[in-house]
């Protein structure tokens, strides 16, 4: 049993997609035409690091009370955490790439961390392992 996917609202598939894969190194594993359940177009869209199994599901909000949570989906709390193995070369390619950061690194008892915001604005941890 594993969780397959994790929906994150986003304004546009397009712009959520770049940021996934161009800014965090993501695979963009899927993108296909659906239907929403009354029948109006849109995309199925995943994202996934590589060599993952679980991924997130880009889900484009649909209507004003969908459109409220862009950005918040955590009530402001870090709700998802993107572990890497060489920390300072995930930081580095992310500023380039203009993530936005809202702490600066610091080490903790379980690694580097630093938290960010993703495109539609959530908060997550960038975690990575103690420094030698």
């Amino acid at each position: 049993m594993h969780i397959e996917h994790t929906a994150l609202i986003v304004r546009d598939y397009d712009e959520a997609i770049r940021f996934f894969v161009e800014g965090l190194g993501f695979e963009l594993t899927e993108d296909v035409p659906a239907l929403t359940n009354d029948g109006r177009r849109k995309r199925w869209v995943v994202v996934k690091p590589p060599g993952a199994r679980s991924g997130l599901l880009l889900a484009r909000a649909d209507g004003p009370h969908q459109q409220r949570a862009i950005g918040d989906q955590f009530a402001g709390r870090v709700g998802l955490f993107l572990r890497v193995d060489d920390f300072e070369a995930a930081f580095a390619r992310m500023r380039r790439f203009g993530v936005e950061f809202v702490t600066q690194p610091r080490t903790e008892s379980y690694g580097r961390v630093a938290v960010f915001l993703d495109v539609a604005g959530n908060r997550w941890d960038l975690l990575g392992p103690q420094p030698n």
